[in-house]
């Protein structure tokens, strides 16, 4: 009767068929009905003996339903990983995965076969322990809708990492086999962290660190069933705001908001995996989607910061910290997006000569620069610099912070937030040298272009602090030239604003200068691409 199943499955979709044909077979499915019936035996036989008296059978079933929930999560996440990351690694290996991507099915059917087909025994070991594990979440008294809740955010998290997990394989396809176990390593100890955190009683989640901590699904199983931690303050769900809505007070709210996350960004890396499965020469994400990425991620992020970063004004009390992250998150965002949109020589050389030969006459450049897939990557990375300082502009323009330090009040006058603007307009020129740097690299004929362009940016941003931190000099006595080369914001309450908007101008004077030979650079490439192909006409 399976393989019935299994023959109807393949008229649906051919590929869960070849992967279901591949894996369920007799040995395969004994193994993963005994390694259940055995785990289960071991769980209750446990709890039996630490609650062997009668009276105490509530407790009993609780410990075994809170037991099997844990179990659930780490063996369908880790081990679901790896299964998919190593499974690709195999297709590339034996050649198969070239022949999936020339059949003529659509890329949706194709991932939906390896997301439902490639960790079908876990599938399976999983739903033997379900009966066991609703039976004794019922018999303890947990409400069945809370039951069902666990059941979609565990869902809901197995189709995001391994969404992530198809993602990986394909982008680290060339190696070797050791992305399987890097990537189910980095599961394991991401659900280990977070569960470490989601069991301290000293834990909010009132900050940007709130948005990745919705991918963890401790916190809201922790919220579903308080004695998983057994925390003496509760879930810190239950003080949980997101623009000051605050949604830990009901249960629909929570596992609501957390499915729409999950949701949302599995279907984003989906969209970059269908992309990416069909050519893998492109970049992993296209243009258009970094500014969705960007904004995307900065309403995420000042959702959970602004109940702390706005109501609570003070500099030591969570206002400081908050902005540190917030500024971390974006510096770590928008280098990554300097290294994936940036294009290599072959790619801007195709473009410019594309450009030069007239048949783009009828596109605008600046259309091109926006959303063209080959074009450097200037205009992008700006347009993405504009997205994360729109956030920034509207913190300064309404809030004012008080430092216990030195007992001012920081953001209380013009001058305070002109010298603010400029510390901002100084971080936007300074990173747009840093991506006109990498692509200035990635033109040269020399190899190993991205691991120059990589080397070169982490060398200009590190080693000047770095320096001055062996040399143990104070910042007030940083040289100017290094303290704006480097953080711009370390230097606002040191320097006036003569000093910062001069610094400002020679950001601009480099910008400038690099951007010049860049424009020259491509326009010669274009040229020398289109004589070439002339003269072999």
């Amino acid at each position: 009767m399976m393989f019935n199943l299994i023959d109807k499955i393949g008229d649906w979709n051919p590929q869960l068929f070849r992967e279901l044909k591949g894996r369920l077979k007799f040995f395969n499915v004994a193994i993963a009905v005994a390694t259940s019936l055995l785990l289960q035996l071991v769980v209750f036989s446990y709890q039996l003996r630490e609650f062997p008296d009668d009276t105490l059978w509530q407790e009993h079933w609780e410990h075994i339903f809170l037991t099997l929930s844990v179990i659930f999560v780490f063996t369908l996440l880790v081990a679901g990983t790896y299964l998919l990351i190593n499974d690709l690694a195999k297709e590339e290996t034996r050649g198969t995965l070239n022949f999936i991507r020339l059949s003529p099915q659509s890329e949706t059917s194709i991932l939906t076969g390896k997301l439902l087909g490639v960790p079908s025994l876990i599938y399976l070991s999983i739903l033997l322990a379900v009966p066991l594990h609703l039976w004794a979440g019922l018999s303890a008294k947990i409400a069945f809708s809370y039951i069902l809740s666990y059941y979609a955010i565990i869902a809901a998290s197995c189709i995001f990492f391994y969404s992530a997990a198809l993602l990986l394989g394909l982008f680290s396809r060339s190696a070797s086999g050791f992305q399987a176990g890097l990537g189910s390593s980095v599961v394991l100890l991401f659900l280990f962290i977070t569960m470490v955190l989601a069991s301290s009683n000293s834990n909010t989640l009132n900050n940007s660190t709130a948005f990745f901590r919705l991918f963890n699904p401790w916190d809201i199983t922790n919220y579903l069933f308080p004695n998983l931690f057994n925390l003496s303050n509760g879930s810190p769900l239950t003080n949980w705001q997101f623009f000051y809505l605050p949604l830990g007070t009901s249960v629909v709210s929570v596992v609501g908001f957390h499915l729409l996350n999950l949701g949302l960004c599995s279907y984003g890396i989906l969209q970059v995996v269908k992309r990416y499965f069909r050519n893998p020469q492109a970049s992993i994400i296209s243009k258009e989607q970094s500014y969705l990425l960007v904004a995307f991620c900065q309403l995420m992020m000042w959702g959970f910061t602004v109940q702390n970063g706005l109501n609570n004004q003070r500099w030591d009390e969570g206002v400081g910290g908050n902005l540190v992250l917030l500024a971390v998150y974006n510096l770590v965002l928008i280098l990554s997006l300097i290294v994936v949109l940036s294009p290599h020589r072959q790619d801007v050389q195709d473009w410019a000569r594309y450009r030069h030969q007239g048949v783009s006459s009828r596109k605008n450049l600046w259309q091109d620069l926006i959303s063209a897939e080959k074009s450097p990557a200037l205009v992008a990375i700006a347009i993405n610099l504009i997205i994360v300082t729109i956030p920034w502009l509207v913190w300064v323009s309404l809030t004012s912070v008080f430092d216990a330090n030195d007992g001012q009040t920081w953001l209380s006058n013009d001058i305070d937030r002109f010298k603010v603007l400029l510390a901002i307009a100084l971080s936007i020129s300074l990173m747009m040298i840093y991506a006109t740097i990498a692509q200035l690299i990635l033109l040269l004929k020399t190899p190993k272009r991205s691991f120059w362009a990589i080397g070169t940016l982490g060398t200009a941003m590190f080693l000047p602090p770095m320096i001055l931190q062996f040399l143990d000099i104070p910042p007030s006595e940083y040289p100017t030239v290094w303290l704006f080369s480097t953080f711009p914001w370390a230097g606002i309450e040191y320097s006036g604003v003569t000093t910062i908007f001069i610094a400002f101008l020679a950001e601009l004077s480099v910008l400038a200068l690099l951007n010049f030979q860049l424009t020259k650079r491509v326009r010669l490439a274009g040229e020398s691409a289109t004589k070439a192909l002339l003269a072999r006409r």
